[in-house]
């Protein structure tokens, strides 16, 4: 039986899914009790399967009455109150605003979830970003499309997370096609779209920057650039990354300019996960999520540098002595670090993974989270809900963790699964 902490305090985490499952659980290292606000009745399954309610004292099920919500949750006496995953993010505002407790408080709240929201309110601080417009018909987003002269353009959802409903099109026929495959359908966090949010497809490398806040200081935990490829007819599925020193050219005007929106969205605490092209004319944001980055990518993140997102997001909240002494400090590399998203070409039931002992073999594997379990169901990958393994490299030679990822991409393919494929449809 695990022992429960000492008892500190009460720490609430609104939707603890996903990497937000390891905050309980270094809360509870600290001597903190926690308590989970779960934002609405229904949860996302694959959301779901990631709860570990043995890391909380209490569960909190909001119905839509945020005082109310409130009012139950003050009963418990909470020293602080973030939010775990996208869906937390609006809710966790205004429970800690309500509550007078750490925040970012409600006013520029829906410019931090609502994507189009997030690309004019940064516009409008002076900050560069894509050029977008908000459609509800198909009319007036071709003519916008239009006038791109041409070039790809994105659409996506306004209020989702991952890459969900994200299509690169090129032409007005996909444009078309994309628009009305979006429509009116529910988001993976069940949203309904209603609209759809469509922006200039920025060329260049993708960096992510992650961050935790404390009254506006922002402190930089990790600087990521991903690793594209083009697969099972989806553009630029995200292949991997490589974790980058804090410091250099392009490190350096990535830092700044996510800096700059962080302060236009009214990010002052807590953590935030940033993706930012570097484009030929400077950084241009993709989105910015007042929450901590998913993907687990603080596992690598804490073997390379110590210490981590998660750690950095509980000194903020609960040693805040402990975040000010050390927020302007950069991270160093004692060692490198990449990831691996394997990208399945079939659909089935997964029987096993015959290569998975030459995988874990290779110099620099650390560890490796699995979503697709032998016995189980298999998805062909076209989104980030449906990569079927991630791996994590850790090793003192970038050159041994470059080998490493291009060698598990050779290995990944038909090869790399051995799945019983799923029955054809019958009329």
């Amino acid at each position: 039986m695990t022992e429960e902490p000492a008892g500190r305090g009460v720490v609430a985490i609104v939707d603890a899914y996903s990497s937000a499952r390891f905050l309980a659980s270094e809360f509870r290292r600290r001597g903190y009790k926690c308590m989970h606000i779960r934002s609405a009745p229904v949860v996302n399954a694959s959301y779901a399967r990631s709860y570990h309610p043995e890391d909380f004292v209490a569960e909190v099920v909001h119905q839509g009455d945020t005082a109310r919500t409130a009012a139950i949750v003050a009963e418990f006496g909470p020293l602080c109150l973030l939010p775990g995953i996208e869906s937390g993010v609006e809710l966790a505002d205004a429970l800690s605003e309500a509550l007078h407790l750490r925040t970012n408080g409600t006013q520029l709240s829906g410019s931090r979830r609502d994507k189009y929201l997030m690309g004019e309110r940064i516009r409008a601080a002076g900050v560069p970003t894509a050029e977008q417009i908000l459609a509800t018909d198909l009319d007036t987003l071709l003519n916008w499309q239009k006038k791109s002269d041409g070039r790809m353009v994105v659409l996506k959802p306004l209020r989702s997370a991952g890459n969900d409903g994200v299509r690169f099109c090129d032409g007005a026929d996909q444009v078309r096609a994309a628009f009305e495959t979006l429509i009116g359908t529910d988001s993976a966090l069940g949203t309904h779209n209603t609209e759809v949010l469509a922006q200039e497809y920025l060329p260049g490398a993708e960096y992510l920057v992650n961050t935790v806040s404390f009254d506006g200081r922002h402190h930089v935990t990790d600087l990521w650039r991903m690793h594209h490829l083009s697969a099972n007819g989806v553009r630029d599925l995200g292949a991997g990354a490589v974790l980058l020193p804090r410091h250099g050219v392009e490190q350096d005007a990535l830092v700044d300019y996510a800096v700059r929106v962080l302060d236009a969205l009214g990010v002052r605490n807590g953590p935030a996960h940033s993706e930012v092209k570097l484009t030929p004319d400077g950084p241009r944001l993709i989105e910015t999520a007042a929450r901590i980055c998913g993907a687990d990518l603080h596992i690598p993140v804490r073997a390379a540098t110590g210490a981590s997102q998660i750690e950095w997001t509980a000194d903020a909240y609960v040693d805040p002595d402990r975040f000010r002494a050390g927020w302007a400090d950069d991270y160093e590399l004692s060692r490198h670090a990449g990831l691996v998203n394997m990208i399945s070409p079939t659909a089935g039931e997964l029987a096993n993974y015959p290569r998975m002992a030459e995988l874990q073999a290779l110099d620099s594997f650390h560890s490796l989270t699995l979503s697709a379990q032998p016995g189980g169901a298999i998805h062909r990958t076209v989104d980030d809900w449906t990569y079927p393994m991630r791996v994590f490299y850790v090793h003192a030679l970038e050159s041994t963790v470059m080998h490493d990822i291009l060698s598990t991409r050779h290995m990944d393919g038909h090869g790399f699964y051995d799945v019983v494929p799923a029955p054809a449809a019958t009329s």
